[in-house]
Parts: C-alpha cells; structure tokens; sequence
C-alpha cells in the first residue's frame, strides 16, 4: 500500500493488548505488548502521543507540523509510520 492509497481521514487506533507508554528506564516512547517491547524513536513517539482515538491521519499530521513547523519529511513520516504500525498489527483504523 503506497501513501496514495492511505485514506488521511482514517482513525488509528492502538490494537487490543498493545499499550503505548514512556517508559523511563529506556528514556522513550515504547509500545508494550504480551510477547515484548518496542522501542520507538523520537518521531515515531511523538506520532504515537498523537494516536488516541478521536484524531486522523491528517489530524495528527496538521498538530505535528504545529508543533514542528511545516516540515515536508513530517506528511511521508506520518504515513510511514501508519503503515508499518498496521502492518505490524500495531493498529488498526476505524
């Protein structure tokens, strides 16, 4: 699936069981689930900050590039991180 084909208006949601926190003995983001750990880098945890539920794709895009300033790398960060994040089963979409 390109970044064509990723519906911005899409909500992604954490999956059932995967649980997004700081975790300070690894000084950043991570994403616990039953079998291990993952620890994010800095943009891929501040992307995941965004992910609550209620905000899109192009929400968290738009709040991102608030906080940022308009950086072209943060609309192709964005959209890579959702795509590996559903692949991974990380999320899903609602």
């Amino acid at each position: 699936m390109s970044s064509k084909q990723l519906d911005q208006n899409l909500i992604p949601i954490w999956r059932s069981g995967y649980r997004f926190q700081f975790e300070p003995a690894q000084n950043s983001f991570v994403i616990l689930y039953p079998e291990g750990m993952i620890k994010l880098n800095e943009s891929a945890g501040a992307i995941g900050q965004c992910i609550d539920g209620q905000n899109s794709i192009l929400d968290i895009t738009a709040y991102l590039k608030q906080q940022f300033g308009d950086v072209a790398e943060i609309d192709s960060d964005v959209v890579d991180f959702m795509l590996v994040a559903q692949q991974q089963y990380w999320i899903d979409f609602k």
